[in-house]
């Protein structure tokens, strides 16, 4: 099944056509005829859309919408409402209540099913990133989400100028946010990436030739990185039930069928802007998440969880190019003595110093990482054995050649580590497939370093990895 619609309608007949239709396109279909029957099915059965009709035997579509919203349970469930023509204070109505969309009937097959589809896949969409931030949220890396955002940012492109411009000049009190106007064949090429639309309004007129340079703009804004996430609103000039389908098929969130009515835009537009700005803290709440799963909070470094998969990726790499690798694990000597002579905000201080001093004098395509208290690992692709020599000797040198300041004293404290390496990639008679798991590779990492604090501690110390 494609998703699972609720129709609520009183007339049984209604009910049983639209079923007809949305069955055969492989929806599963549950069915209510009041508005409190509505909003129990939405909590028992959790559609991906509901399809209502404009009245009901207990209330109006638009106050079904807003006992809907009241609830965490079905306040995500997008709404769309079919019916005969209503006079324009009920559609507007609807559309305020947070009604995705109002078709009227005879409603075209093929426009409707589009519309179905828009709206599920940008539930599923959204209750994806709900399900992500979610989990940020259980694990505490997710912070509140503002209940307002900044105003947003509105194009209103069209092959007509004088039309677009007289349109934008109506639109412009009544958003109360910033609209300009864009030719179809400057809106992309022109734009400014700090000045990204949040939404694009694409107008078809008339000419069929000027439609088809908007509707290639449309897949465009959904291919083009910085505009991928920005709402689309398609506003035909005339009904064309084909075309609508198709630009909703292409990408577009919201349609406009019956030409240019200031109010409706608005509205359309303003919901179209508060989805966006909540769908982007969602996303900016899930990259927050992803990346404090990854990262060790004290010195911004990857932590252990990040860095053997990115160890496991290095070897395989190294196995198809035949290009060694090294491997470092660098311990601080002593540091429980920082901590217990200075305290461990000294502690905390040496330890993000470290990390800084290891950033400096590393490549950038090399990883480094707290593993452990004091203990880094260093994974340095693509390098020979000489070099993994002369980089870990100059970390040694770093580290130990410099004293650290510790917070609260004019005096330099001394700091010196131990490296172990290894090197992961090489071939021999012995050993014709280098070891690639990733924990081996650690280990003897880790025995280097071990017999590196046996000799002396300060020093570098390698190993080759076992088969």
């Amino acid at each position: 099944m494609q998703g699972k619609i609720l129709i609520v309608d009183a007339i049984s007949t209604n009910r049983i056509v639209l079923k007809v239709k949305l069955a055969s396109a492989f929806y599963e279909v549950v069915h209510a005829a009041t508005a409190d029957e509505a909003c129990v099915a939405a909590l028992r059965h959790d559609p991906d859309l509901i399809i209502s009709a404009m009245a009901l035997p207990d209330c109006d579509a638009a106050e079904l919408c807003l006992r809907l919203k009241r609830s965490p349970q079905t306040r995500a469930i997008p709404m769309m409402v079919v019916g005969c023509r209503p006079n324009a204070d009920t559609r507007l109505k609807a559309l305020e209540a947070g009604v995705q969309d109002v078709m009227l009937k005879p409603i075209d097959d093929t426009l409707l099913l589009a519309r179905v589809r828009s709206l599920i896949r940008a539930h599923n969409t959204a209750a994806e990133w709900q399900m992500r931030d979610d989990t940020s949220r259980a694990l505490g890396f997710a912070e509140e989400a503002l209940e307002f955002g900044p105003a947003g940012r509105a194009v209103l492109v069209g092959s007509d100028a004088q039309i677009a411009h007289n349109w934008v000049v109506t639109l412009r009190p009544k958003l109360r946010t910033s609209l300009t106007y864009a030719a179809p064949e400057t809106a992309l090429r022109d734009l400014a990436p700090d000045k990204v639309p949040d939404v694009f309004i694409l107008a078809l007129g008339q000419n069929d030739t000027s439609n088809s340079d908007v509707l290639r703009l449309l897949a465009a804004i959904r291919a083009t990185a910085i505009t991928r996430h920005a709402g689309i609103l398609v506003l035909q000039a005339r009904s064309d039930p084909g075309l609508g389908a198709y630009a909703l098929d292409l990408g577009a969130d919201d349609l406009m069928t019956d030409g240019f009515e200031p109010l409706e835009l608005t509205l359309r537009v303003k919901a179209m802007l508060r989805r966006k700005r909540i769908a982007d803290q969602l996303r900016a709440t899930v990259r927050t998440g992803l990346k404090a799963a990854v990262s060790d909070p004290l010195t911004g470094l990857h932590n252990r969880r990040y860095a053997m998969p990115h160890l496991s990726r290095v070897a395989e790499h190294s196995a198809a190019t035949g290009r060694s690798f090294a491997v470092m694990v660098a311990d601080l000597d002593h540091f429980k003595q920082i901590n217990d002579l200075y305290g461990h905000a000294s502690g905390d201080a040496v330890l993000i110093e470290t990390a800084k001093r290891l950033r400096d004098n590393l490549r950038g395509v090399d990883l480094i990482a707290r593993i452990g208290g004091e203990e880094f690992l260093i994974v340095m692709p693509a390098t020979p054995l000489i070099e993994a020599r002369a980089a870990a000797s100059r970390l040694c040198r770093k580290i130990g050649g410099r004293g650290f300041q510790i917070p609260g004293s004019s005096e330099l404290i001394k700091v010196t580590v131990s490296i172990g390496v290894t090197l992961g990639g090489l071939r021999t008679a012995q050993q014709p497939q280098p070891p690639q798991d990733a924990n081996i590779l650690l280990d003897a990492a880790d025995k280097a370093l071990y017999a590196a604090k046996m000799q002396g501690r300060n020093q570098v110390n390698l190993n080759r990895p076992a088969a």
